[in-house]
């Protein structure tokens, strides 16, 4: 299985809402980067501190949230995934979306560091009453 087929896989994961499919292929010293100013802002080490300041916080703190990718970018070690997250916040009841850009970078099948681009703004007007 190839770098990009690693990666679609793990975005066919998330669809299912299969968190342990998710994490399957995390290097266990995985290196997450949540972009500055998104609500999970911050660099994660490890599959249990991703899955604790990341995706169970999505589940706790949106509904619907989705993250759809329209494109996977094929570079070898390092794979882009582009494409758009929405949901609406439950505490505000407001909807967003926004384009965003996913940089993997992965050594002998693994992920071992991942960093999001995303429109922050568009995302934190969803928090706000």
């Amino acid at each position: 299985m190839g770098n990009a087929d690693i990666i679609t896989a793990h975005y066919a994961a998330n669809d299912r809402g299969d968190l342990d499919g998710m994490l399957e292929s995390f290097a266990a010293d995985v290196r997450w980067t949540e972009a500055a100013g998104f609500p999970y802002a911050g660099t994660y080490i490890g599959p249990d501190a991703v899955t604790a300041h990341v995706f169970a916080r999505i589940q706790e703190e949106w509904d619907d949230y989705t993250v759809t990718i329209d494109e996977v970018i094929d570079g070898g070690d390092v794979v882009v995934g582009i494409g758009t997250y929405s949901g609406t916040y439950r505490s505000t009841g407001r909807f967003f979306a926004a384009r965003v850009a996913h940089v993997w970078r992965l050594a002998h099948g693994k992920v071992v560091a991942f960093e999001q681009f995303t429109d922050t703004e568009l995302v934190n007007r969803a928090l706000r009453d």
